[in-house]
């Protein structure tokens, strides 16, 4: 095994596998020597080191390692082409990097915090069932023929001079409020009643106010008569005056000469 000027032992006889120069020229300058001090009248420093010697300190321009030798230990540099090199230490590739395990990746931007879970819905309260006096009541008015025969058949003093209407159309009428009164408007006597059998054809045996429908507190409804001339009959059977009577769903309800008047649950 051979050994350089500068020390190093080398298996190659011809240059220094370590700094290259070349075996068997003159020994460099050892790296804690100064230069020799120039002579007067000499340019430059009187500190410059020759080509192939060492300066103390002197860093690598290329890889920045401090000189040992000729060559850059670290990327093989010739100090000795310094000054001569004219593309600069930039001109040389990079020095490959040092073995290690590769850098750590960059931390990726922290993932947004997940969205706080849905409050629960609670079960909504199960429906009340309809109840009676949720229901709403309708009036149903129609003419009645047999009830009329009916009149007719008993002779009332009038009874000869009332006919039957020739066309009567069906009407309907929505209970609301707490009373619904029953008869025909009158302007002298200021009746105006939520059910006006005045509309032609009119029902003669109507009074101005025959009858009132009373709503109970449990929705139900109950017919009285205030006190008519002719009457009033539920079912077929008359009632009697200034006493209410309970109010079934179909249950009909009938006065005048021909005027039936049936009282249903729903619209």
């Amino acid at each position: 095994m051979a050994t350089c000027p500068s020390g190093h032992a080398s298996t190659s006889d011809d240059f220094c596998d370590v700094c290259g120069v070349l075996i068997g020229a003159a020994p460099s300058l050892a790296p804690d020597r100064a230069p020799a001090e120039a002579s007067p009248g000499t340019a430059g420093p009187a500190s410059a080191p020759d080509r192939a010697g060492t300066a103390p300190g002197e860093l690598c321009p290329r890889c920045g390692v401090t000189r040992a030798g000729q060559f850059c230990e670290s990327c093989g540099y010739d100090f000795t082409l310094a000054g001569q090199d004219t593309f600069g230490p930039d001109a040389y590739p990079a020095p490959p990097p040092p073995p290690g395990p590769p850098p750590a990746a960059a931390a990726s931007a922290p993932a947004p915090p997940a969205s706080a879970p849905a409050a629960p819905v609670p079960p909504s309260a199960p429906l009340r069932p309809p109840t009676v006096a949720d229901a709403e009541w309708t009036a149903v008015v129609t003419a009645d023929r047999a009830y009329f025969d009916a009149i007719q058949a008993a002779g009332g003093p009038d009874a000869a001079g009332i006919t039957f209407p020739a066309y009567c159309p069906q009407r309907l009428f929505r209970l609301a409020g707490s009373e619904v009164r029953i008869g025909r408007h009158s302007v002298s006597s200021g009746i105006d009643p939520e059910i006006d059998l005045s509309v032609p054809p009119a029902d003669p045996g109507v009074s101005r106010l025959h009858a009132v429908l009373l709503k109970a507190p449990d929705g139900t409804w109950s017919v009285i008569d205030p006190g008519s001339a002719n009457g009033t009959a539920v079912n077929g059977s008359e009632i009697p005056h200034g006493q209410p009577v309970p109010l079934r769903d179909g249950d009909r309800i009938h006065l005048g000469a021909w005027t039936e008047l049936r009282v249903v649950r729903g619209a």
